[in-house]
Parts: structure tokens; C-alpha cells; sequence
């Protein structure tokens, strides 16, 4: 299951969780944001130990600027509450689950 996440809920369900946690930063216009969600969304129902959220850009921009985000799709793994790790643009199913490990 994906979560919606925003301002208000950001710090409880990333930077508090215990499992690492992978954040897609979006926006409904985004072409490649479209292509690639099918693949976070079967991610996110194949693997039980990790957290899979998502943050509309347009409607959370402190969010996407206190991670600098500069375009989208950007993922950007969370462990312990910390980044661990960044890619920005369209990815494989593969190339989502190297960027987890």
C-alpha cells in the first residue's frame, strides 16, 4: 500500500519509521510520474519490509524543497531517517529495487 504523505504527516510516518522508507515526489501532470507509479505501486505490494509513500509536489512544495527537489519523478530512500539514497527520473522495477537495498 502506498501513503499520500504531506507536511503534516511527513515526520510520523518517514523520518519516525521503523522501516526504510522509499518517497516518491510526483505531480498529476507529470508524464513519467504516471509511467512509473504502476511500478511503485506493485513494489510497494511485494515488499512487506519497506514503506512506500508518495508527495504531490504541487500540493506540498516545502517538502519538495527542503529535499531540493529540482525534477520529477524523484525517489529518495529513507533509513533510520536519514537519505540513503536518490534517483531522478523514469526507472525499471529492477533499478527501484537496487535503489532500496
Amino acid at each position: 500500500m502506498v501513503i499520500e504523505i504531506n507536511n503534516e504527516n511527513f515526520e510520523q510516518e518517514v523520518l519516525k519509521s521503523n522501516k526504510t522508507v522509499l518517497i516518491d515526489f510526483y505531480a498529476e501532470w507529470c508524464g513519467p510520474c504516471q509511467m512509473l507509479s504502476p511500478i511503485v505501486e506493485q513494489v510497494a505490494q511485494e515488499n512487506d519490509n519497506i514503506k512506500v509513500v508518495k508527495v504531490n509536489v504541487d500540493e506540498n512544495q516545502s517538502l519538495a524543497v527542503e529535499f531540493g527537489i529540482k525534477a520529477i519523478p524523484t525517489l529518495i530512500v529513507i533509513k533510520e531517517g536519514k537519505e540513503a539514497n536518490r534517483a531522478v527520473g523514469m526507472l525499471s522495477k529492477t533499478e527501484l529495487l537496487e535503489l532500496i537495498k
